[in-house]
């Protein structure tokens, strides 16, 4: 008995203290979980990113490698030799020495050539010096554009945009089509690269307002006598965007033929115009492929990529017309490349699947499209096919 009250003494306290430390054990216990469990919450939280986010990021580098000019210092390098008078480099360009008109550029240091050598430098100079990116240039398209082309046809100076105009494009699919009378009822008329028009009123109409055209068109025209440019009469006003800055020549030696004004599209739009081309071009790209953006610039062989002339004509329409309508502008693999050629291909430095989900978005979901200015709103757009 001694014995076990001595072993029952000493336990009772034991006993009393493990009974207090067992509640705050278990609490301690339970919080501890708590807060580990609460802080991998936190640390999944921060490391977390939502679907949204991640796809905010891809957009962001797509708008990166949107704006980079692959192109921007061989550019430089020819624009520099160019305003000093160096001409010999330039052979390496396409039909540079089998063009006959290509002889003024070797000429032009003879003194009988002074004032056209002055003239190329200056046209050249104030549009290289423009070569930055400036989305809000789609706002002073009125001013460049619009308003030299009314002067020409005596309408008055006026801020207001055209009511409507029609865009025409050289698609084979307008064979099938009888667009004419439809394309003609519009205000203005934008015709590209001199797509004839005769013999197929039917399909394209007959009246245009504006030629616009690549300098290689008028490049090829230049090496004709007397620097005939007009299959739309010599009344019709011609805008051209530079492809290369020798073609600055056939410019100064042509516009002093040009009854209608000759008008060169500001570098700023054409730069404008080559990121989101570029843009839709990698997003598609990527999207379909899943390969990097280096394998784009390998594909579509970064340093020949460009916009076509129908997409920056269309350009020129947002910012000058009220109502914007698309003609010729689909493909088909039953129809030629051209209406009123024998091209059944078309050209590698193009993506015309971009471009056309550029123009969809125009129609459909305008606030989506990149590097165009908030202050511009784009008008309604239709497109015919």
């Amino acid at each position: 008995m001694i014995s076990t009250t001595t072993i029952t003494t000493p336990r009772r306290p034991f006993r009393t203290l493990f009974s207090l430390l067992l509640p705050i054990a278990i609490l301690f216990t339970l919080s501890s979980r708590t807060v580990i469990r609460l802080s991998f919450s936190y640390l999944q939280l921060d490391n977390y990113i939502s679907p949204e986010s991640s796809l905010k990021e891809s957009n962001s580098t797509l708008l990166q490698f949107a704006a980079i000019d692959f192109n921007e210092a061989r550019d430089k390098k020819d624009i520099k030799q160019l305003l000093e008078g160096n001409f010999g480099s330039l052979g390496r360009y396409p039909f540079f020495s089998s063009s006959q008109h290509s002889n003024h550029l070797t000429s032009l240091r003879s003194p009988d050539s002074y004032r056209i050598l002055f003239e190329f430098q200056k046209s050249l100079r104030n549009w290289s010096q423009k070569k930055w990116f400036q989305p809000e240039i789609l706002c002073d398209l009125i001013d460049l554009v619009k308003h030299p082309i009314d002067r020409h046809y005596g309408l008055p100076n006026s801020n207001g945009r055209y009511p409507s105009c029609a865009v025409v494009g050289n698609s084979g699919i307008l064979l099938k089509t009888e667009f004419g009378e439809l394309i003609d009822n519009h205000d203005i008329v934008i015709r590209l690269n001199n797509a004839r028009t005769e013999g197929f009123q039917r399909n394209v109409g007959s009246k245009t307002n504006i030629s616009f055209v690549n300098s290689n068109i008028l490049h090829q025209c230049a090496a004709r006598g007397g620097c005939f440019c007009h299959p739309y009469g010599g009344k019709v006003p011609m805008v051209m965007y530079i492809c290369q800055p020798k073609h600055f020549i056939d410019y100064v030696i042509c516009n002093s033929s040009h009854k209608a004004p000759l008008l060169i599209t500001d570098s700023r739009f054409d730069i404008l115009c080559a990121r989101i081309v570029k843009y839709y071009s990698a997003k598609r790209f990527v999207e379909e492929t899943g390969k990097s953006l280096d394998e784009w610039a390998i594909v579509h062989d970064a340093e020949q990529f460009h916009y076509s002339s129908g997409m920056q004509a269309i350009m020129l329409a947002l910012g000058t017309c009220d109502r914007v309508s698309i003609f010729g502008f689909g493909k088909s693999t039953q129809a030629k490349h051209h209406y009123h050629t024998n091209q059944k291909t078309e050209l590698h430095l193009h993506d015309y699947e971009a471009e056309y989900a550029f123009y969809h978005d125009l129609v459909e979901n305008p606030q989506v499209i990149p590097f165009l200015s908030g202050k511009l709103k784009v008008p309604p757009v239709v497109i015919y096919n």
